[in-house]
């Protein structure tokens, strides 16, 4: 999707002159067990220097346990470490449909797992477009095209963060 937040940022690094290329392996509904079953071969195949990591909100949808969600992003962590990529890990929340306990641990794993494995974090990766007139789709869970650029916006700040450390 040319208009998604991927591109967009794709474009935008290239707007200021990087030469970084931006690989969205992402499929739409996916989880993190999805997510990690096809991450070897994407790291093989790619071998990038970070890694974003953008899953767990269909997770929290379906209500899995959230050990499992964390399991399965940790084993994601270490296989970018592993091949050496950097990981910026893109946080998400869920409506209360499974309770607040349920919600609240699920809001906190991000942090969490950022904290424990020194990656950094974009604290809510739709924080600029949830409670915005026009920003969400009718279901109230999935951004609208309005909405892409101001997700960029969200997730610049961090990238920006990564690039200073590649800079001799």
């Amino acid at each position: 999707m040319q208009q998604g937040w991927v591109a967009l940022l794709s474009k935008e690094l290239q707007r200021r002159g990087t030469d970084i290329s931006v690989i969205n392996a992402s499929i739409s509904g996916d989880t993190t067990q999805g997510g990690l079953t096809r991450l070897p071969k994407l790291l093989q195949q790619h071998k990038p220097a970070l890694v974003i990591i953008e899953l767990g909100g269909n997770d929290g949808l379906r209500g899995t346990p959230i050990k499992r969600i964390k399991q399965n992003l940790q084993r994601m962590i270490q296989l970018c470490r592993e091949v050496g990529s950097d990981i910026i890990l893109a946080g998400m929340q869920i409506p209360p449909n499974y309770g607040r306990k349920y919600t609240q641990s699920f809001r906190e794993l991000f942090p969490t797992l950022a904290e424990n494995d020194k990656t950094l974090l974009i604290p809510f990766l739709l924080q600029q477009v949830v409670d915005k007139q026009g920003m969400m789709q009718a279901d109230g869970i999935h951004p609208t095209v309005a909405a892409q650029p101001l997700i960029v916006a969200e997730a610049l700040p961090v990238l920006d963060q990564w690039l200073k450390t590649q800079t001799p």
